[in-house]
């Protein structure tokens, strides 16, 4: 750590340096940065950087404020959008008490922790997420809501298209930041995109996921347009999700990997499946945090509304995807629920707490769904056992709040601030007077 330390100093010297943005996370996933001098980096590395924690979401409770941002030098970059003009850089940070013990809310450590876990059953988790997200003419609409940039579709190249000098230019900021990406294409909907960041370990992802979202605004803000990560914000059109593919490595052996079985897969991997299946209910007010969210998983266009699992199956809410023949390394399980807006950090470790639970307890894996599981009927779907997804925010809180699962892996103080925090929104959202209604009822009422 002291030679990471010391070539993060070095760098901001070479450089030139102006700033230097400490990053952290609130509970609901939003970004929050501060910016020190370059003369102040090395004592944020030995005593941290002071700050007020009952003013951030969920960070602590008022009579327990003071908190301390503590950076990880490993995490250092030169933010490439900054240009030459004060050169600026940032680092991830642990938030930490004034004693030095990590913050129980810090949703960097409730991961940690999560990892620290699995690391002692022999874990190493990996993630690749592949994220959805809309480009809008602008953050504002009309009676037509709002204006996507284009009208092009799944995999359309579109010749001059604003897309495509997006995409250009946010994987190579991307890059410019040490976050590989495997794929760029435009999505299904109109203005929407993907943008799939390449397998790292969880924490890593977490953090990629971060400075990702921060990238595509900038950039979008540079452009002249709008980007959104907001899971529906077109009622006729697909949603965003941030389908995540997981493995769980012992060493440097792929664990869900088994010659001559069934798609290749083992009773690790087969046990990990049933782990997410049967918490797929609990976790959802994380994985799918916004009232929003709930219309993308019910609203069609491949969102998941059925727990179930399958091979290549996507209309399952676990996928097994295509196995590289002779290539254990690749082989990895699907999570199809979680959508863009959710916090990586906490809903990794749900993720990997359900299926982890499932190793443990060596839950059995229900039969894979083989047809089309939006095209069944609902008794065909009750005989084969497959249990719907919770169909609002309301519905996935109630499930939230008697899983101890989800408590336990959270911790108490970030459980319960998720159960009122999340309560609060659908309370404002269910008082609201919709245009919906408005139209429906006033003149014929």
């Amino acid at each position: 750590m002291d030679k990471q330390r010391d070539f993060v100093l070095r760098t901001i010297e070479e450089r030139g340096v102006k700033f230097v943005r400490l990053w952290f996370t609130d509970v609901v996933g939003t970004l929050k940065s501060v910016a020190i001098a370059p003369a102040e980096v090395e004592g944020a590395f030995t005593e941290g950087i002071g700050f007020d924690g009952s003013a951030i979401e969920g960070l602590t409770r008022s009579y327990e404020s003071d908190l301390l941002a503590n950076p990880d030098p490993t995490t250092f970059q030169i933010l490439p959008w900054r240009g030459e003009i004060d050169p600026t850089a940032r680092m991830f940070c642990d938030i930490t008490t004034p004693d030095g013990q990590p913050a129980v809310a810090d949703p960097r450590n409730v991961l940690k922790r999560t990892l620290a876990k699995a690391s002692d059953a022999g874990f190493t988790f990996y993630t690749h997420p592949e994220i959805e997200f809309y480009l809008l003419k602008s953050s504002r609409y009309g009676p037509e809501g709002p204006e996507p940039v284009d009208s092009a579709g799944y995999f359309d190249n579109v010749p001059g298209g604003t897309a495509h000098d997006f995409r250009r230019r946010s994987v190579r900021m991307l890059e410019d930041l040490g976050i590989s990406v495997e794929y760029s294409h435009h999505e299904g909907g109109p203005g929407q995109n993907e943008i799939d960041l390449r397998y790292a370990d969880a924490l890593t992802t977490a953090d990629n996921i971060q400075t990702f979202r921060t990238v595509v605004k900038e950039v979008a803000i540079e452009q002249g347009v709008y980007a959104t990560f907001m899971p529906k914000p077109l009622s006729e059109q697909p949603g965003s999700g941030m389908h995540t593919h997981m493995s769980l490595f012992e060493g440097d052996v792929n664990a869900f990997y088994e010659e001559g079985a069934q798609y290749q897969l083992s009773r690790v991997g087969r046990q990990f499946i049933a782990g997410l299946l049967r918490h797929a209910n609990e976790i959802s007010a994380v994985t799918n945090q916004f009232v929003n969210s709930y219309k993308r998983l019910w609203g069609g266009d491949e969102a998941p509304s059925f727990i179930c699992w399958g091979h290549n199956n996507r209309s399952a809410l676990v996928r097994v995807p295509m196995y590289k023949p002779n290539k254990g390394q690749s082989s990895r399980v699907e999570y199809r629920a979680l959508d863009s807006a959710a916090n990586p950090y906490l809903a990794f470790a749900l993720m990997l707490a359900a299926g982890l639970k499932g190793i443990e307890e060596e839950y059995e894996l229900p039969a894979e769904a083989e047809d089309n599981v939006w095209s069944l009927t609902p008794g065909e779907r009750r005989a084969l056992g497959f249990a719907p997804l919770p169909s609002s925010l309301e519905h996935a809180l109630e499930y939230l709040e008697e899983s101890e699962l989800v408590a336990e892996t959270l911790g108490e103080q970030v459980f319960n601030y998720v159960l009122l925090n999340k309560r609060r929104e659908w309370e404002e959202y269910r008082s609201q007077v919709t245009p919906f209604e408005l139209r429906r009822n006033l003149e014929m009422l």
